[in-house]
């Protein structure tokens, strides 16, 4: 059992070693993908694998922070989850909620919602307005918590509240649609001011966007990892980082 161990030691020290650190991703997004996987392989309560994802996301965040990573986008709890079963969804808030609590004593943390808080519960979704507001002056990892979130939903709520502000203006909206600009509505998106993601990593072996971010990560760079999310290790992260710097960004040209 020790050998193993040493040799992922020495994998790891390697990778870090030959990380080119002018190449870090500024903004990361991740779909923290297979925690209730997990519990079922491990023969536990699915709870025991939400809680071992959050965990996680805690040592994933330390990481990123060592690493000069800026910004981090995670996908916690879609608009599709919230139709599971109410037991699974009360203890998934519940650990959600915990987290929260744990993000906020990070003096290096600033949180920010990104979501329908009117999708959650009232208890969950004060937690996200006021953890935003208490960290909203940190100067360290910006970190998007993405909570009763999917992505069309998103670009609806940017083009209703871009209609809104229009109308409250005495805009007329023939005009607007006509001038419209994709700028006009990255302006309104709930990571409005923030740098689209440069990488996307995606756990589980699962290869698709299930909604996220879909207007900012039109450019993104994607890795598509086999590991569950409680299972994914430094290791597998440096890859990730590896891989993206090795990789010539297009940009859609």
């Amino acid at each position: 059992m020790r050998l193993p161990g040493l040799l992922y030691g020495f994998y790891e020290r390697k990778l870090l070693r030959t990380l080119n650190r002018d190449r870090i991703p500024r903004h990361i997004g991740v779909m923290v993908d297979g925690n209730r996987r997990w519990a079922k392989l491990s023969g536990a309560p699915t709870r025991h694998g939400h809680q071992a994802g959050a965990d996680k996301i805690l040592e994933f965040l330390g990481w990123c922070e060592e690493l000069g990573v800026e910004i981090v986008t995670l996908y916690m709890l879609s608009t599709d989850n919230m139709s599971r079963s109410s037991d699974e969804l009360e203890e998934l808030m519940g650990i959600i909620a915990n987290t929260l609590d744990r993000l906020g004593e990070d003096r290096g943390i600033r949180v920010h919602p990104m979501g329908a808080p009117e999708l959650l519960p009232d208890y969950l979704s004060d937690k996200l307005a006021s953890l935003a507001a208490a960290t909203a002056d940190r100067c360290g990892l910006h970190v998007n918590v993405a909570v009763g979130y999917g992505g069309r939903r998103e670009i609806v709520d940017a083009v209703r509240e871009l209609l809104q502000d229009a109308i409250a203006e005495g805009r007329d909206i023939s005009e607007l649609a006509r001038d419209l600009s994709v700028d006009d509505i990255s302006r309104y998106l709930y990571t409005r001011g923030l740098p689209d993601p440069d990488l996307v990593i995606r756990t589980s072996g699962e290869q698709r966007l299930s909604g996220f971010m879909m207007w900012q990560s039109a450019y993104s760079e994607f890795y598509f990892c086999e590991a569950l999310w409680p299972d994914f290790r430094r290791v597998d992260f440096l890859r990730a980082l590896r891989d993206y710097a090795g990789r010539q960004r297009r940009f859609g040209s």
